[in-house]
């Protein structure tokens, strides 16, 4: 009999480009829009669960969704699919999946998928789905400093857990269990303390696993992905992955006849030479002093010189300014007009 094509793309409305990280984040909201806990009895959700996962469970594996891009993409939506010979459930080719412990589970998955891979993840136990739990998305805003330095925070959110009346079953004496309502789940609010290590940047993902939803029946947990954003900071400017920048003031004779200045840095203030006639807008670079990496080796930060001249000049200060005037024959236009 011919399969009836699923477009697992359109499934979970992403485009055949789509990241692996796309992928992840339409699922998990399509999930929990369907979930049975969100929906009670209500089974075309149900049914509408079962094929989110099912689609999930080929794009989020890279080799599972390599055999589909391979197989699927000169078929059209909606067209019958024969499988070719010798690719049944447990043969060689693109079924080499094999079957779910030699028996057909009932209506996890489609036949489609069945007919492509060759079997089934988990089967159904009673009436309760025993499917992995949602994976969680979170964000930490963190500090420059933290993030270089590394740190101890405690966040809150809501997720499910296992329900405590009928261990994630989803029934109670026979019942549909009056606690979680079948689900086998209930959310709960959730405090965790993570350890931030160094050299985390911007947009970086910190997985936890085990720290997601529940899994429905007794399936393992999803995982907490954390991810994590960094506040601009008022001094210093990120360039590039590991370098930082820092514009730091002058005065006109400490650029004309050198200084010894002390400078701030990630980690406390250094003291940096400024050569002689250096002048506005030079940048000058400390070695290793930059932002923390995950390998445990360091950036560079750079030194942008402003000069900047006094204001409130003393009858005295003008005067040293005006014979300065008279002495020198420095013309800063010379070489520009």
């Amino acid at each position: 009999m011919a399969v009836k094509f699923r477009d697992y793309y359109e499934v979970l409305g992403v485009a055949k480009t789509a990241t692996q990280d796309e992928i992840r984040k339409a699922y998990r909201a399509l999930a929990r829009k369907h979930h049975p806990d969100v929906n009670p009895g209500d089974k075309a959700a149900e049914d509408k669960f079962k094929e989110i996962n099912e689609a999930y469970e080929v794009l989020s594996d890279p080799e599972k969704r390599k055999r589909f891009d391979q197989l699927g993409q000169n078929w059209k939506a909606g067209s019958d699919f024969t499988p070719p010979p010798g690719w049944e459930p447990g043969a060689g080719g693109y079924g080499g999946f094999g079957s779910a412990g030699g028996q057909r589970a009932s209506g996890d998955f489609s036949d489609f998928f069945e007919s492509l891979f060759g079997g089934r993840r988990s089967a159904r136990a009673g009436s309760g789905f025993r499917m992995r739990g949602s994976d969680v998305d979170a964000e930490i805003t963190l500090s420059l400093e933290e993030a270089h330095r590394g740190t101890k925070r405690t966040i809150s959110f809501e997720s499910t857990e296992t329900c405590p009346t009928c261990g994630g079953s989803g029934k109670k004496d026979g019942k549909a269990c009056p606690t979680c309502g079948g689900a086998g789940v209930v959310l709960r609010p959730k405090s965790l303390e993570v350890t931030i290590p160094a050299g985390v940047r911007q947009d970086s993902v910190i997985r936890l696993a085990g720290q997601g939803e529940a899994g429905g029946n007794g399936a393992p947990a999803g995982d907490l992905f954390l991810h994590i954003r960094i506040q601009p900071h008022k001094r210093f400017q990120v360039i590039g992955d590991k370098d930082v920048e820092i514009e730091l003031p002058v005065s006109p004779w400490e650029a004309a006849l050198g200084a010894t200045i002390n400078v701030p840095t990630m980690d406390g203030s250094v003291e940096m030479k400024i050569p002689p006639e250096t002048q506005g807008g030079k940048k000058l670079r400390l070695r290793g002093l930059g932002l923390s990496e995950r390998n445990g080796a360091r950036g560079d930060q750079y030194v942008r010189l402003k000069i900047l001249n006094p204001t409130d000049l003393s009858a005295k200060q003008k005067e040293l300014f005006e014979q300065l005037a008279t002495e020198s024959h420095f013309n800063p236009r010379d070489s520009q007009f």
